[in-house]
């Protein structure tokens, strides 16, 4: 039988799919956004099944999809295999083996995509780098992001995201990364992780899979936790030629005596531009295209981003938050110089048994602060103890108050979970 005879009526070999992947070099996930010949994987959700879009799919213009459930193969053009997400992970790891190019791959607590971002930048400035769009750092995100990268890409960065153990395991094994980094180990998804210490083990899968496989580790030399996790695995430690100038509110810093004024605030941003700034020194990337690269990321996505209202400044920092980060944007703005500050916070999700200390330990830093005023948002935040903050149980209550009590000539800081969506505020000041 030819080859495409072959795929019409037998369940795929890796090796099979992968020279089907290669004539056609595009595979989509989603029947909204499906591209012409492209390669369909229909996977399945807790309220979705992908195998009931494969004849979808072929209509919008794909060339094929791939189901694990046999009534769904209705036509040639329908291949089925046994698991749909493992054929696609297994594929995007095949890909990635054949590239043969130097990826590096990078998780932790906080900064994560904001760090991947400075480093593309970077390494952009002397290579085809191809990185994690956005924050497409699960399960299936990594996949896509392997399988976007073609010959003439030189550099991969792939981000890895997980709220559960052994995730990050399974995305190390998918990527099969050269060189890893951490950015921190903070209390983020404490529900799924279970406590800071099961943050730190999942995280260090990483460490694991680059001690096992003789890879090599970027590292911080000021976290003695990541100093600590790191001592059996080749280091590549910051450059020591970094040193932090200031952060007011925007980070400056010095490299190789070239000063560096970012346009990221908070000095916790330091560590994140630190790393790109050794990464592309190690990928021998000179001091100048560093430099410009740095200077001309804008942070984008609701992170950390500097918003001129009419008569207001906002820090607009509304992607995500955990404990650690929360406390660390609320510290910056504290030094920050305004004459009226205002701060509106939402809740932190996933932290389960944690939830109620953590928001509560929040409050209690609030009211030790000189902040004007104090919006809080959300269930959790209205069930704490709170002499000086404005309470609301929904963004609802609050879009009513602000409507008819409008903010006005002050700097305002709004952060809190994505599922918050606190960037709607940004209409109401």
């Amino acid at each position: 039988m030819k080859f495409n005879e072959v795929i019409y009526f037998y369940i795929m070999k890796i090796e099979d799919l992968y020279q089907l992947y290669l004539t056609h070099g595009l595979v989509d996930t989603d029947t909204r956004n499906i591209r012409n010949n492209t390669l369909f994987f229909a996977l399945k959700g807790q309220n979705f099944n992908g195998n009931k879009f494969a004849e979808e799919a072929i209509a919008k213009g794909a060339s094929y999809a791939i189901v694990d459930e046999a009534v769904y193969k209705t036509s040639k053009k329908i291949i089925l295999v046994k698991d749909v997400l493992k054929t696609f992970q297994k594929l995007a790891n095949y890909h990635r083996n054949q590239l043969k190019v130097p990826i590096i791959a990078l998780t932790g607590s906080n900064g994560k995509t904001t760090t991947k971002e400075l480093i593309n930048a970077v390494l952009s400035t002397r290579y085809n780098t191809k990185a994690t769009s956005g924050n497409l750092n699960n399960h299936i995100g990594v996949p896509l992001t392997l399988l976007s990268m073609d010959k003439n890409t030189e550099v991969g960065v792939v981000e890895m995201g997980a709220n559960h153990a052994k995730e990050i395991a399974l995305l190390s094994k998918i990527v099969n990364p050269d060189y890893g980094y951490i950015t921190n180990f903070g209390s983020a998804h404490l529900e799924g992780f279970g406590s800071l210490e099961g943050v730190v083990k999942a995280k260090s899968e990483l460490y694991d899979f680059l001690k096992k496989h003789h890879k090599k580790v970027f590292v911080n030399p000021n976290d003695e936790k990541q100093i600590a996790r790191t001592k059996d695995i080749t280091r590549i430690t910051f450059e020591k030629s970094i040193k932090f100038v200031e952060a007011s509110p925007f980070v400056k810093l010095s490299y190789k005596n070239e000063k560096i004024l970012s346009n990221l605030i908070g000095d916790y941003n330091y560590s994140n531009i630190s790393a790109a700034i050794t990464i592309g020194n190690y990928f021998d990337v000179s001091k100048e295209d560093i430099k410009k690269a740095i200077e001309d990321y804008f942070p984008s996505n609701n992170r950390s981003q500097v918003i001129n209202t009419v008569t207001n400044k906002i820090v607009l920092d509304a992607y995500n938050a955990n404990p650690t980060s929360m406390k660390a944007a609320i510290e910056t703005f504290n030094k920050l110089e305004a004459n009226h500050k205002a701060i509106i916070l939402g809740d932190m999700f996933e932290l389960g048994k944690y939830s109620s200390e953590e928001h509560q330990n929040i409050v209690d830093i609030l009211e030790k602060s000189e902040f004007n005023t104090i919006f809080l948002v959300g269930d959790n935040f209205f069930k704490t103890e709170a002499i000086n903050a404005i309470k609301y149980k929904t963004f609802e209550d609050l879009e009513k108050h602000l409507k008819n009590n409008q903010i006005i000539n002050s700097t305002i800081l709004i952060k809190g979970s994505r599922g918050m969506a606190l960037e709607r505020v940004v209409e109401l000041c």
